[in-house]
């Protein structure tokens, strides 16, 4: 039972972080609680403290829109945040599209697509394009570009105020990442991922690798929904800095050697100056 837990607790913890916040956004529509109130591109804590997507609003100073004082002192408390425990935490342990595309990528490896799924002249850069072109866009038109089209704002909206549209995009995604591309909405599209990453190169939780542990076994390198990330594996002891990890924790999980595990980027660097 022990094992079991240790290879699927922080598995349990995003799924349970994921639902709960997904239930209180509900509760406070249906119910009228207000300890979370709102939807992913602005909220409110307990009623007082703001909370706002910082890509949603880079969006709308793209698009010349006035904005308030709560979105902007919101979209600083979720950079800080999120500076702090690794910018694309979010996208693993918050966005509700994780759901689909782990599941997507589950069902791909037990029914072996991999095996015989054409391989595509994809590059994870191109989510990096995507999110200047929103900025573009949103500066040409007037209007904040990836909110109107994001499936992330659809699947929200639609667990919280009732089924819509949202759910077509929702298995557009599940299909195009199962049969096309291997981790393709999350690793190569999206540009509210794009843009955590460029937060998370600064973040100070990191997974770190330990290489005399390590029997390169690559389990991790299975699960881990940014491969590219894990460069390091059975090479030389350092931290994951690249932003693109998601601190999902899921190579820590199947690592038998513990050769994976968290750190703090400057507790690593004091440690190794000091060897």
């Amino acid at each position: 039972m022990s094992m079991l837990w240790n290879k699927y607790r922080y598995l349990f913890f995003r799924r349970t972080t994921q639902i709960s916040l997904l239930f209180l956004y509900f509760g406070a529509n249906a119910w009228g609680w207000t300890l979370l109130m709102g939807n992913l591109s602005s909220s409110s804590l307990l009623k007082t403290v703001p909370l706002s997507d910082p890509y949603a609003v880079l969006q709308m100073i793209a698009a010349g829109a006035i904005i308030a004082t709560d979105l902007v002192i919101g979209a600083l408390i979720i950079t800080i945040f999120y500076l702090i425990v690794g910018g694309r935490a979010f996208c693993s342990w918050v966005c509700p599209i994780n759901l689909v595309t782990d599941a997507a990528a589950l069902l791909r490896r037990q029914i072996g697509v991999d095996s015989f799924a054409k391989k595509q002249p994809a590059t994870r850069n191109m989510r990096y394009w995507v999110l200047a072109l929103s900025l573009i866009i949103s500066f040409a038109m007037g209007v904040a570009a990836f909110e109107f089209i994001s499936p992330i704002s659809m699947l929200h909206r639609g667990i919280i105020f009732g089924i819509g549209f949202g759910w077509a995009a929702v298995l557009i995604i599940f299909l195009f990442d199962l049969l096309v591309l291997k981790n393709g909405w999350c690793g190569h599209i999206c540009p509210l991922g794009g843009f955590y990453s460029l937060v998370g190169k600064f973040s100070l939780i990191r997974v770190h690798h330990t290489q005399e542990n390590c029997t390169l076994c690559m389990k991790c390198k299975v699960v881990c929904p940014e491969g590219q990330v894990l460069y390091m594996i059975g090479k030389e002891t350092i931290p994951v800095l690249s932003g693109e990890c998601t601190n999902c924790a899921r190579c820590i999980e199947v690592c038998d050697d513990d050769a994976l595990n968290f750190s703090i980027r400057k507790l690593v660097k004091n440690n190794k100056s000091g060897e």
